[in-house]
């Protein structure tokens, strides 16, 4: 086998124009530095609530402070162009503290870039300003944001249970969660009960 590569490579070589990996290469390039410089001119409009700027594999976060998290995400939408939000999800960092972090995952359909925004919040007061106004789409994601962590969005229009029943105890995706449940749910138990009556008749 290495020896038929090496015969296919001898006669073909892979120099002769650009392949479609190295385009894509060199475009991925493109977007990262363009997404890091942007990520540091946040930092230069918002140097109080910029805590750290990160890059891996091509890829840039900015770990911002909650407490100013809707203007942050306001100035990536209006002054840069970040018009999509293509994810809003929680991550349970526990034992560290702050436990929880709200990870906000843009993209700019124009320029063709990405960016990732992270603000952490503590577990005492899991809260954080909602981003509906800026997109309609946030409505489902902060509610299951909201359902599986138990992270709060203030002004959220109807924050409630999306996945889980309304009666559900406790956050699935917290880490102290126990993996079979607390409990048999009230709604299971009924369906039981009720099937219980059905054959004994």
């Amino acid at each position: 086998m290495a020896q038929e590569i090496e015969r296919v490579l001898e006669e073909e070589p892979l120099v002769s124009e650009p392949s479609t990996f190295s385009l894509c290469h060199s475009e991925g390039a493109r977007a990262t530095e363009e997404s890091l410089k942007i990520a540091y001119k946040l930092k230069e409009q918002f140097p109080e609530e910029v805590i750290e700027i990160k890059e891996f594999r091509g890829q840039v976060s900015v770990i911002v402070r909650p407490s100013r998290i809707k203007e942050i995400l306001r100035w990536l939408k209006d002054q840069q162009g970040f018009n999509h939000l293509q994810d809003l999800c929680g991550v349970d960092y526990s034992p560290e503290k702050p436990r929880f972090e709200i990870v906000y995952n843009l993209y700019s359909i124009w320029r063709r870039l990405h960016i990732r925004v992270r603000a952490k919040v503590n577990e005492e007061t899991p809260e954080i300003d909602s981003v509906t106004d800026l997109w309609e789409g946030a409505n489902w994601h902060e509610r299951e944001c909201f359902d599986m962590f138990g992270i709060r969005f203030i002004g959220h229009p109807d924050l409630r249970r999306i996945f889980m029943p309304e009666d559900w105890n406790g956050y699935p995706l917290r880490k102290d969660y126990p993996l079979k449940g607390k409990e048999l749910w009230r709604g299971f138990r009924e369906i039981i009960e009720s099937s219980s009556v059905e054959e004994n008749k």
